[in-house]
């Protein structure tokens, strides 16, 4: 790998396109994490759906991606001096010059504000919703907090975004309740799978723990195996969770287990290849055998959110005594 650690900002000009780069439009895809949200409203929730469906489906995530472009701006912004220390990310706009700082705040602002009121056009919890998310892009970027200079907070505070965009599609729908807590919190953990993994991989790639750690401060903590190892705890935690849920509210979703382990797999594969695609999750779509498994997850998941087998409840009955277990699910 070539030393960069020691260049030069680039120097560039202000442009429009750059202030579109921060903002991540490319990014938008990751709410596609509020499509299982809506679905799984949908399916245990189906008396309370909402006549106009189709405008707060297209407003709703209008609303979460102008909320994460804000998000997505600050960040830009604030990482533009550890970015110098990345081989690649020192060609950013920001710090190759191709941004204003004092426009890209007031761009950060902007983003927020027409976000959070499409999301009041929804209703309010989903506005509510998209205004934590908007703060946890705060907590996560700004000091004195600047929750990614902190070892394995850094992963709990981006993930939160998951369950996050999950409510953000349940209340799409129109949906009075709340989303399962073991939904939600297995959302949660799948999504610090999917980061642990991102910092694994980027760790990997740069291969210089001191500029590794000049990059990204909580590198100066982690290493490889403090990484797996959190990876190891996080995917564990999140199939503990997801089993919780589908014991409680949807048993026919156990079938879906082993292609949900199948896609965890391959993403744990694809961290260990060179210039791993799992650093840059906008290009995981060019990972074919991903998206096969990812793609018959998500069918398999939707049939059996709607399709019932009776004979699963009898091929599993208990056959030890449930002491407070029949209670506590009343």
């Amino acid at each position: 790998m070539t030393d960069t650690s020691t260049a030069l900002p680039i120097r560039g000009r202000p442009t429009l396109l750059g202030h579109l780069s921060i903002a991540r439009i490319d990014h938008w895809f990751k709410n596609v994490f509020m499509i299982p949200g809506g679905i799984a409203a949908y399916a245990l929730d189906p008396e309370h759906i909402a006549d106009n469906l189709g405008f707060r489906i297209v407003v709703g995530l209008l609303s979460i991606c102008l909320v994460a472009s804000s998000n997505y701006t600050i960040n830009e912004v604030l990482d533009a001096p550890h970015d110098l220390s990345h081989p690649t990310k020192r060609l950013r706009p920001v710090p190759s010059g191709r941004v204003s700082i004092p426009l890209a705040y007031v761009q950060w602002l902007l983003l927020m504000v027409v976000g959070i009121a499409l999301g009041w056009m929804i209703s309010l919890p989903f506005a509510i919703t998209a205004f934590v998310l908007w703060v946890m892009g705060c907590v996560y970027n700004i000091r004195p907090i600047r929750s990614k200079d902190v070892p394995y907070l850094d992963v709990l505070s981006e993930a939160v975004n998951n369950p996050l965009r999950m409510l953000a599609g349940w209340f799409i729908v129109g949906t009075a309740s709340v989303a399962p807590g073991s939904l939600l919190l297995s959302y949660w953990m799948v999504g610090c799978y999917f980061m642990a993994m991102k910092r694994f991989a980027e760790y990997r790639q740069i291969a210089d723990p001191a500029r590794a750690g000049a990059y990204r401060k909580s590198f100066k903590h982690y290493t490889e195996e403090r990484l797996l190892v959190s990876i190891m705890f996080y995917g564990s935690s999140a199939m503990l969770f997801l089993g919780a849920f589908v014991m409680r509210y949807r048993l026919e979703e156990i079938l879906a287990f082993p292609l949900v382990a199948l896609v965890m797999a391959i993403y744990l594969w694809l961290a260990f290849k060179p210039d791993s695609a799992v650093q840059r999750p906008e290009g995981l779509y060019k990972e074919p055998v991903l998206m096969a498994a990812v793609v018959a997850c998500s069918i398999v998941g939707i049939v059996f959110l709607f399709v019932d087998l009776p004979w699963l409840a009898d091929w599993i009955v208990p056959t030890a005594p449930t002491r407070g277990v029949d209670s506590a699910l009343q």
